[in-house]
């Protein structure tokens, strides 16, 4: 979850106030990394998971700020819809991140209690399958005022209703009046702080390898009814949040969820594109003056460029934090859906993390050997085929051999880098291999959960003759329940 703010009124003053403090917070940014302002020692990482709201039925139910009394920790938010939660896990070592996966299953566990105290069970899912369009519209945003002022900024710069169009193996074609399908799209976002001398390359291998991250983890095949894409929560996060019509899009106008057009050399190159490329949605200022506080020896908040930074949706989108006085730079990965159970959101870290590692380390890396194109092309390939999809990657005899499918890719290549990266982070050996051979043996019977999700609904449709939302509400079921036994979904039954 974003900033918040406070219901205000936009005026052109304001956005010209607010543009000014953005640039002076841009030159503070650049002093500050230029004088080695920041502290690093050991890697942390953070995570945040975002979660449907389901009836007994498994359809969307919307009372997240009744689910949120009920559950009253502090660790959970409301998120865009009223059918949306966020837990935030608080940040640790990597290295020492061993009882994460248990605390996460005792969170959520102690959570969906409370849930069904008044009615509703929590979902780990990237697109609630039961969803239907006529649950999309604006009295379903959360009352929070920051999603409400973002959903009349973007609509004001639009000018007009938002199209959604969607080819996959069925078509969805709609319009919408509001950013509520934005909340159909539920992630699983890991952090990871690093050094400003290392962001670069940590930021570079985070987008090398994000069509491969969602290759093997797609979980969101169906949307309004509709199979779409493997991850279909890409194109409709893509679409949910342009404001640009038709003529700017002409133009070449950059959209706001963006994989970015290139390689960086710093940090600072990301902020700078942000202020560069994209008006402010929330312009909205504090009383900070970033230059004052810099020079009294104080530590920046930068309060708008980092609320500007937080409506540019970059895929790995940098941050930038003040903790305890401390200023430091983290990527936020936020390629991944959540789900389908806390053991493969783990397993999808551990990749996530050793990757990063291993290829951030290498002498010849691999965005030097890569266009960033093809990163670009992996990422929506990966989301329309899933774990089947065929991606691009250097071949180390520098020869061509096809584009190997993201399991094979995964299982020859990729897979011992990952580990090695999590030696070199000192990860626990045996989580390790739990982890990454939750990976290996879904890339092995190349199945994810938006391929358990079709499999069941195409045989709930053909064996018992249901029609298609009785089928997602009965495959929404058997999700739960298997959910809950916390087994890789590649090892769940598909069943009639």
């Amino acid at each position: 979850m974003g900033k918040d703010v406070e219901a205000v009124e936009i005026s052109g003053e304001d956005r010209r106030q607010y543009r000014e403090k953005v640039r002076r917070c841009l030159d503070v940014l650049a002093r500050m990394l230029r004088e080695s302002r920041f502290e690093f020692g050991r890697p942390h990482i953070g995570l945040e998971i975002e979660l449907n709201l389901v009836d007994a039925a498994g359809d969307p139910l919307m009372r997240n700020t009744d689910v949120l009394d009920a559950i009253a920790d502090p660790a959970w938010e409301t998120e865009l819809g009223r059918f949306n939660l966020e837990i935030n896990v608080p940040p640790r070592e990597l290295g020492g991140a061993g009882a994460l996966e248990e605390e996460i299953r005792d969170n959520l566990n102690n959570a969906e209690d409370a849930a069904r105290t008044v009615g509703a069970s929590l979902v780990m899912v990237g697109i609630l399958p039961t969803l239907r369009e006529s649950d999309i519209h604006l009295e379903n945003l959360s009352g929070n005022d920051r999603y409400h002022l973002l959903n009349q900024q973007i609509f004001a710069a639009r000018g007009e209703a938002m199209p959604i169009v969607i080819e996959g193996a069925e078509r969805l074609e709609t319009a919408v009046e509001s950013i509520t399908p934005e909340a159909a799209c539920t992630s699983a976002q890991f952090h990871l702080q690093v050094s400003p001398e290392e962001f670069a390359a940590a930021w570079n291998a985070a987008q090398a390898i994000a069509g491969v991250q969602v290759a093997v983890a797609a979980n969101s095949p169906f949307l309004f009814g509709r199979q779409l894409w493997h991850e279909s929560r890409i194109t409709l996060f893509e679409q949910a949040t342009d404001t640009r019509p038709d003529e700017l899009k002409a133009q070449g106008v950059r959209p706001r969820v963006w994989f970015g057009e290139r390689w960086i050399t710093s940090v600072f190159d990301l902020f700078e594109e942000n202020t560069r490329f994209f008006p402010a949605l929330l312009p909205i200022c504090s009383e900070e003056d970033p230059v004052a506080a810099f020079e009294a020896g104080e530590t920046p908040t930068l309060d708008e460029l980092t609320l500007h930074n937080g409506t540019v949706y970059r895929w790995n989108r940098p941050v930038y934090a003040v903790v305890e006085g401390r200023p430091h730079l983290r990527v936020e990965n936020r390629v991944l859906p959540a789900g389908p159970t806390v053991a493969d959101t783990m397993a999808n870290g551990a990749l996530f993390y050793g990757l990063l590692r291993y290829l951030a380390d290498e002498d010849r890396p691999v965005w030097t050997r890569m266009g960033f194109s093809a990163a670009e092309e992996n990422l929506h390939r990966a989301a329309r085929l899933g774990i089947h999809a065929p991606l691009a990657w250097p071949d180390p005899d520098g020869r061509d051999h096809g584009d190997p499918t993201a399991a094979r890719l995964v299982l020859r290549r990729l897979l011992p880098m990952a580990a090695e990266g999590l030696v070199r982070q000192g990860f626990d050996p045996g989580r390790r291999d739990r982890l990454l051979g939750i990976i290996e043996q879904r890339c092995a019977a190349e199945r994810t959960g938006a391929d358990w999700q079709i499999a069941t609904v195409r045989a709930l449709e053909e064996r018992r003759n249901l029609t298609r939302p009785e089928a997602l509400r009965a495959m929404m079921l058997r999700y739960i329940a298997n959910m809950h036994t916390n087994e890789p979904v590649h090892t769940w039954p598909v069943e009639a």
